[in-house]
C-alpha cells in the first residue's frame, strides 16, 4: 500500500459506482490484507492541561517494523466482527478496527456491508505501541482502497481521529511531530535508520491513572523536542538519541523495577538511549549497530516473553 496514487483506488466499474449512487453494495466479497504498523515516542511531553479535561501533548512519533497482519472481507449483508484469537481483546463495536469500519461507512454513505476483520496480533496490547490505533487505521486504508472511495489523507485522518487520538498519526506513519491531543500532526524527515530493541515487561499501566498522576507545573524533566526535531533534520541519531525523554516515567508506580532493569539492559548492551513508550509498559533502545541491538535482543528474551528487534520505518504512502 506504499506509494499507491488515488487513481488507483478510485471506482473501476459501474457496481462499485452504484455504492455512491444508491448506497447499496450488491458485489460480491471482497478481501484486502495489510499491516499495521506499531508506532513509538522518540519524545514524549505533556505542556499543559486543556479546558476540556484533555492534555495538550508535544511528542515526536515514529512508526516501527513490528506489525500486526490485517484482513478485512466484505459482503452483501449486516454486521461488523472481529476476530483476534485473544480473549481479552473485543470482538464487537468496542474494538478500535469496527470502530473505524463504521466510521468509513458513516462517511462513505455505503450501506449493506457485512464486514469481517481478522487481526493477527503481533504488537503486545497495553503496551504503549499504538497496537489497537495502527489496526483502525489501517481498516481505513485498506476500505478507502477496498471500495475505491479515493478519500485523501486529510479524510481518513480526521476519519482517524474521531476514533483515537493516535489513529491519525498511524494512518501514515513516519516522522512526525504530534500536538495537542496529538492529533496536530508536522511530517518531519525521516529519522536516521536505526534499529529498535523492545520489550514489554509482563504488566501494563493504567493509561488515566498516569495522566492524573501529572502535574504539568511540577514536570521535574522534559524532552528536548526542539533538539530532536533538528538532529533529525540533520540525520544526527546520536543528537535524537541523547535527547530522547518521556514524562510518564517520573510518575511510574513504585516496586516496578522492570522497567529500570530493561533500561539498563538495553543501554548496558550499547543503546544510544532507552526510555518508555507512551504510558508503557514497553520500553525501547535505540542502536546504530546491528551486532550490539542483537545482543540487547538476545539478553532481555532469557527473561521477557515480548521482546522485538525491529527497524524504523518510513511513511505509508496514500
Amino acid at each position: 500500500m506504499r506509494g499507491n496514487s488515488n487513481a488507483e483506488y478510485r471506482m473501476q466499474n459501474a457496481e462499485l459506482r452504484k455504492i455512491h449512487e444508491e448506497g447499496v453494495c450488491e458485489e460480491s466479497k471482497m478481501r484486502e490484507t495489510g499491516e499495521a504498523f506499531a508506532k513509538i515516542n522518540i519524545s514524549l511531553d505533556i505542556v499543559s492541561k486543556m479546558d476540556d479535561g484533555y492534555h495538550n501533548m508535544l511528542m515526536v512519533m515514529q512508526s516501527i517494523g513490528l506489525s500486526d497482519e490485517i484482513t478485512v472481507e466484505c459482503a452483501p449483508g449486516e454486521g461488523i466482527s472481529v476476530e483476534t484469537g485473544l480473549p481479552y481483546v473485543p470482538g464487537d463495536e468496542r474494538n478500535i478496527a469496527a470502530k473505524a469500519a463504521l466510521a468509513f461507512f458513516a462517511h462513505t454513505g455505503i450501506k449493506g456491508m457485512k464486514t469481517s476483520i481478522g487481526i493477527r496480533k503481533n504488537i503486545p496490547v497495553c503496551a504503549g505501541l499504538g497496537g489497537g490505533s495502527a489496526d483502525g487505521a489501517c481498516v481505513l486504508r485498506m476500505m478507502d482502497k477496498m471500495f475505491g472511495t479515493g478519500l485523501t489523507r486529510n479524510e481518513l485522518e480526521t476519519l482517524g481521529n474521531s476514533i483515537g487520538s493516535d489513529v491519525p498519526f498511524c494512518i501514515t506513519g513516519g516522522t512526525a511531530l504530534a500536538e495537542g491531543r496529538g492529533d496536530a500532526l508536522t511530517d518531519l524527515k525521516q529519522m536516521p535508520a536505526c534499529h529498535i530493541v523492545l520489550c514489554k515487561p509482563p504488566f501494563s499501566f493504567s493509561t488515566p491513572e498516569l495522566f492524573s498522576l501529572i502535574n504539568c507545573e511540577k514536570i521535574r524533566a522534559r524532552p528536548d523536542t526542539a533538539g530532536i526535531v533538528d538532529a533529525i533534520e540533520k540525520g544526527d541519531l546520536n543528537g535524537v538519541a541523547r535527547r530522547m525523554y518521556n514524562v510518564f516515567e517520573d510518575v511510574l508506580p513504585r516496586g516496578k523495577r522492570d522497567i529500570e532493569d530493561i533500561k539498563y539492559a538495553l543501554l548496558d548492551n550499547g543503546a544510544l538511549g532507552a526510555i518508555l513508550t507512551g504510558t508503557g509498559s514497553a520500553v525501547f533502545g535505540v542502536y546504530d549497530k546491528a551486532a550490539d541491538a542483537e545482543n540487547a535482543y538476545e539478553t532481555l528474551r532469557t527473561s521477557y516473553e515480548d521482546c522485538f528487534l525491529c527497524e524504523t520505518t518510513g511513511a505509508v504512502g496514500i
